[in-house]
């Protein structure tokens, strides 16, 4: 009971918990040597493929922050992000204004429980799971939540945002 309840004191947490979603918690060890990225490094920690623990990124969208959360071996589409929410071009978001507005540090920014709400973008490879990993709120942490409730509880828009990669 002791892990339930400090995995609760994230605000990630605290948002599916308050929206009566059913999710489980996988804390593990942050290595902040590892050369795998955080979203690998989490992937390889709880056992699962990294086709189903996804990154949440913010993209700025004509000069509004967006949220686009894709798998970890995925890099991105940031024409199809602009494309998806109607704007003209779309950037990465400077890391300072990612966390700023996530109210997370990079590494462990969550799609849930953010500082403000934004538009939220979901890879559509993400219905092809049972389950997803989305981060918790921290490095070392990651929650698995239906993808239905993940776009439920985000009010997120689900489109083909991603870029496979051969190495993923």
């Amino acid at each position: 009971m002791g892990k339930k309840k400090a995995a609760a004191s994230t605000p990630a947490v605290a948002a599916l918990n308050s929206a009566g979603i059913s999710h489980t918690t996988h804390p593990y060890e942050h290595d902040p040597r590892s050369d795998l990225g955080y979203g690998l490094e989490a992937a390889q920690a709880i056992g699962v493929p990294p086709e189903q623990v996804f990154k949440t990124l913010m993209v700025s969208v004509d000069g509004t922050l967006t949220v686009a959360i894709i798998p970890v071996n995925c890099t991105l589409d940031l024409k199809a992000v602009a494309h998806t929410v109607h704007g003209k071009k779309a950037t990465m978001a400077p890391v300072d204004a990612a966390q700023r507005a996530t109210g997370y540090v990079v590494g462990g920014i969550s799609p849930l429980g953010q500082k403000t709400q934004h538009t939220t973008l979901l890879d559509a490879s993400a219905l092809n799971h049972d389950t997803v990993y989305v981060s918790g709120g921290r490095r070392g942490f990651d929650v698995g939540l239906r993808p239905q409730d993940l776009v439920a509880v985000t009010h997120a828009v689900t489109a083909p945002i991603a870029l496979r990669t051969e190495h993923g």
